[in-house]
């Protein structure tokens, strides 16, 4: 009977969307510096991150955003730019955001990688959690090299001591996934050991990716949120992360007279910090009523009114304290400072755990990775410092561009000589006079 319900429950919620399909405007004309995309459909539970999603797939910076999804329709208005601040101009991006987000299935597929595929004809998706420590990452490269795993893709993150990562194998004998139990299971057993080091014993973790389509950074924001790594740890006094200024400020407020919980966030932009703050809030089951974002120079500034799903604003000191370490987590895990270092080579067999295993010969700590490979190639960005947490020294750096190869491995961004924001001043939020009593 609960089954039928919920089946004439899909199937109304299917006929609302055919009767009211998604209106998508991108208009390069209304707005100066950058394009304006305006989203309208029938409202769901979630279906902020998929629009969201979308833009950020595209590699598309939102600048400012204004949300609404009181009621039974959802009203998005988006400001983007491209990662060279300009507006969009690429046919082939326009129209795929254009049929993607006017797609009336209720389904937005992703473009970018995505796990969950356990095994597929093409690779097999792990998940590895553990306590982080200096050259972990080349400890797991190296056993997968051994037991004949190619890496195809992979992200890892850092945060709170704790590290996470998503990783696409292949067998190298045959370049399929692996679906051999018996390989998967030796796999696990090497993995585990090295995750588990002296002292994760509990924690440390390796298991294949759950049935179904998840997308790659939506599925790391869940483990370490599972790993609880919001829990506040004490940080290495004199490193670079120890900076106060530089973390995020996250107050979460009542706003009674309109039954919502207002949550306000101020802190250093860069590319995807919206996705990371809708991601962890709709995975904790809050939703987005009214919400407004707006960058500055280098500080963004957002401001969202929320209930819980079962309609319900935050009504409790333990639930609000909560909240706020989950967000600041969110921002810090895909913010940490450091040397971004990019590496373009042809591909081979072992070649990660050779660049990971002189990274770690020569001290450095990579703190977050994107690992990727297509026809033939491989481009990987590293995000590394010191083993204390602090900048690398140039000279270390270019003694690793000699042993890997001056065009091979790039220096791309250093945050220790970037400007650090500048104060200004505080902004003026679109709905703060509209909720007063």
């Amino acid at each position: 009977m609960f089954e039928r319900n919920e089946d004439m429950d899909d199937e109304f919620a299917k006929l609302i969307r055919r009767v009211n399909p998604p209106r998508v405007v991108i208009d390069n004309d209304s707005c100066e510096d950058a394009t304006v995309i305006q989203v309208g459909c029938v409202n769901k539970h979630g279906i902020l991150l998929e629009v969201v999603q979308v833009l950020t797939d595209v590699n598309l910076v939102i600048t400012k955003a204004y949300i609404s999804s009181d009621g039974g329709w959802f009203m998005d208005v988006f400001n983007v730019i491209d990662r060279e601040g300009k507006k969009i101009r690429d046919e082939e991006v326009i129209n795929y955001i254009q049929k993607t987000l006017a797609n009336d299935d209720g389904s937005v597929p992703s473009l970018r990688g995505s796990v969950g595929l356990v095994p597929s004809e093409e690779s097999t998706s792990i998940e590895l959690t553990g306590t982080d420590r200096p050259g972990l990452l080349s400890e797991v490269c190296a056993v997968l090299t051994d037991l004949h795993c190619n890496v195809v893709n992979a992200e890892i993150w850092t945060h709170n001591a704790r590290a996470a990562a998503v990783v696409h194998v292949t067998d190298y004998t045959t370049g399929c996934a692996i679906e051999d139990r018996t390989h998967l299971a030796i796999i696990k057993e090497m993995l585990c050991n090295v995750l588990k080091g002296n002292n994760d014993l509990k924690t440390a973790k390796m298991s294949l990716s759950p049935p179904g389509i998840t997308h790659r950074e939506r599925r790391l924001h869940q483990i370490m949120f599972a790993d609880r790594d919001y829990d506040k740890v004490e940080r290495h006094k004199g490193s670079s992360v120890d900076d106060k200024s530089s973390r995020p400020h996250v107050i979460v407020s009542d706003c009674a007279e309109r039954d919502y919980t207002v949550i306000t966030m101020r802190s250093r932009d860069r590319p995807k910090l919206l996705f990371d703050i809708v991601c962890t809030l709709t995975d904790m089951q809050y939703v987005v009523f009214h919400g407004v974002v707006h960058t500055g120079r280098m500080e963004a500034y957002q401001e969202y009114y929320i209930r819980h799903v079962d309609g319900f604003p935050i009504c409790s000191e333990a639930e609000r304290e909560r909240v706020m370490q989950c967000l600041e987590a969110a921002i810090e895990r895909r913010a940490y400072e450091g040397l971004e270092l990019e590496l373009c080579t042809e591909d081979r067999f072992g070649l990660l755990s050779d660049i990971t295993r002189i990274f770690r010969e020569n001290s450095l700590c990579i703190r977050r990775a994107e690992i990727s490979t297509k026809g033939g190639k491989a481009r990987d960005t590293f995000y590394v410092t010191d083993v204390t947490g602090n900048p690398v020294d140039p000279k270390m750096v270019d003694s690793i561009r000699r042993q890997i190869g001056q065009g091979i491995l790039h220096v791309k961004w250093n945050s220790s000589s970037s400007e650090k924001p500048q104060n200004e001043r505080t902004f003026s939020y679109l709905f703060g006079s509209f909720f007063k009593a």
